[in-house]
């Protein structure tokens, strides 16, 4: 099976393979260090989604990027345009400010945006840490003497009160087994998430 010969060029009588790292080095001399079109393709297309997720910012985070008044128009204006193909165009706009941008601005965006990333994953987690709190208490009295021994300064008696409401709660009722259905969640389910997810968040601000 014959051998199939790579694309290329020869520079004072040395072959260069396209796309290799010399061929690269040689098109950077080429066009002094420009960026190829395909680069700057790609930049503009990454800008452009970088562009678009602004719209999904937290105020406080996006007041304080201090972004040109003529970006912030184009973006409450891209909020606005629901039809694909105008929304296509002024979102090449928003790219196109983007690009105009300073290094250390566009960095500053991004930052933003991955500490609203960072943030939500954060809460995620301390709504899970309490949903396993909850659901530990009302199983186990192991539990509920180790959150008294974490957080001390919990009113013992309204914990307790709350966990044996939300234990009775779980018993399905004659019906509810009849029609297959699980117990319904009562107040005291909720109360308890509630006290658990106060001093966790205390704690953690602590």
């Amino acid at each position: 099976m014959p051998r199939k010969i790579k694309k290329g060029y020869f520079v004072k009588g040395h072959f260069v393979a396209e796309g290799s790292e010399l061929d690269l080095e040689l098109r950077a001399e080429q066009t002094g260090g420009e960026p190829s079109r395909t680069e700057l393709k790609k930049e503009s297309a990454d800008l452009q989604k970088v562009g678009e997720a602004l719209l999904t910012l937290r105020g406080d985070l996006f007041e304080r990027l201090a972004l040109p008044e003529n970006l912030v128009t184009a973006l409450e204006e891209l909020r606005r345009i629901s039809n694909f193909e105008g929304r296509r165009r002024q979102l090449q706009y928003v790219g196109k400010l983007m690009r105009l941008l300073e290094p250390q601005q566009q960095q500053a965006v991004r930052d933003a945006l991955e500490e609203q990333r960072s943030g939500s994953a954060q809460q995620t987690l301390a709504l899970h840490v309490a949903e396993k709190w909850r659901d530990d208490l009302i199983a186990s009295d192991d539990a509920l003497q180790a959150w008294l021994q974490a957080h001390p300064e919990t009113d013992v008696q309204q914990l307790r009160a709350l966990v044996r409401q939300a234990r009775k709660d779980s018993v399905p009722t004659q019906d509810e087994v009849s029609r297959g259905e699980a117990p319904r969640r009562g107040r005291a389910y909720r109360e308890i998430f509630q006290i658990v997810r106060d001093h966790l968040e205390q704690q953690e601000h602590e």
